[in-house]
């Protein structure tokens, strides 16, 4: 089935004629096929995803004139006449993308933002660095807005280092060095989630799986404890597995780091599950992602494997793990979260 265009991606398309014979670049796509609509106006099209999910769901669509990539940022220099970016749900996530599209813009090339009222685009003309020229408003339907602007100055060089909180934390482990990346979960501080959870973090053997590392925070803990463990870290933000591999350089710490949309891309049964999974979908809350997440987790973990979350105390888990499991035990819980496990450790 092919995706319905998001409203954003509407408006966009509804005025396609900004980006007439120009190669175009864009960056936050959405989780519809934009890109390849855009091909009709366009000498070429290259897409840069930092959404996981949304780069597979484009890519079994691959057409001529069309690159995509998965990543914090392309694999290579090239610069463009037209910027196109989806404002994120992070709202500290959009002076990178600014940065970023700035990189890659010709000299007097054309930026184009979209994105969702609700979402902060109403912010984006007091968020422009100097080098871009004053956003005009195009288009305003769809609960949309649709800004342009032009590069007027070279962008500064994108340096990844330069968009990194990095923190000290004390853990029962431990001090661990965090280094986190803007848009990430919990970007400058640990969450109260993740504290419960590192405060009864469990003795785990073999071959782990951090399902949504973020910046590698309990992967980092736990092998601080006990670094024989072979952890796998997976996430489906391209930023947060890069914080996460940054995490693991500043502790000197080996781990496989890898995108997965759920746990599709993984591909070995486990003997130990932890995570503070996301249960966000965009800027919605949604309880399908706890029990996908449960279900597959189960096909996923030896006989004799642990699964070991925290999550938020109003989060079906309880009775999805008990389906799955056929027994889940609190391990812990505090006023906000709780600690599930399906053993009685």
């Amino acid at each position: 089935m092919t995706p319905v265009l998001t409203n954003p991606s509407q408006l966009i398309l509804r005025n396609r004629e900004l980006v007439d014979n120009h190669s175009v670049l864009i960056l936050n796509y959405e989780s519809d096929l934009l890109p390849i609509e855009l091909l009709e106006n366009t000498s070429k099209v290259c897409a840069l995803a930092l959404d996981y999910h949304h780069h597979l769901q484009i890519e079994q669509h691959k057409v001529n004139n069309l690159d995509l990539h998965f990543g914090h940022q392309l694999p290579h220099n090239e610069q463009f006449d037209s910027v196109i970016i989806y404002y994120p749900k992070a709202k500290s996530l959009v002076p990178y993308l600014l940065n970023l599209a700035g990189h890659h813009l010709k000299s007097n090339g054309q930026l184009i933002i979209t994105g969702e009222n609700k979402g902060g685009i109403k912010s984006i003309p007091k968020q422009m660095p100097d080098y871009f020229s004053k956003p005009i408003k195009i288009d305003n339907a769809r609960h949309c807005l649709l800004f342009c602007s032009e590069l007027q100055n070279s962008a500064p060089k994108i340096n990844i280092q330069d968009w990194v909180s990095r923190y000290q934390l004390s853990t029962p482990q431990g001090e661990i060095t965090i280094c986190n990346l803007v848009g990430v979960f919990s970007e400058k501080r640990l969450d109260a989630g993740t504290q419960l959870l590192l405060e009864h973090l469990p003795k785990m053997s073999g071959k782990i799986l951090d399902f949504g590392c973020g910046a590698g925070v309990i992967t980092a803990a736990l092998l601080k404890a006990q670094p024989e463990l072979t952890v796998d870290c997976v996430d489906i933000n391209a930023m947060a597995l890069e914080a996460c591999r940054l995490t693991m350089q500043a502790n000197d710490i080996k781990a496989n780091i890898f995108a997965s949309d759920g746990l599709n891309q993984t591909h070995s049964l486990y003997d130990g599950i932890i995570s503070n999974p996301p249960f966000h979908d965009g800027l919605s809350a949604t309880t399908q992602i706890a029990k996908t997440f449960v279900q597959d987790s189960a096909l996923k973990l030896n006989k004799t494997g642990l699964f070991y979350i925290v999550a938020n105390r109003h989060l079906p888990y309880a009775d999805t793990i008990e389906t799955h499991f056929k027994q889940v035990k609190v391990k812990a819980e505090n006023n906000q979260y709780k600690i599930y496990t399906n053993s009685i450790i």
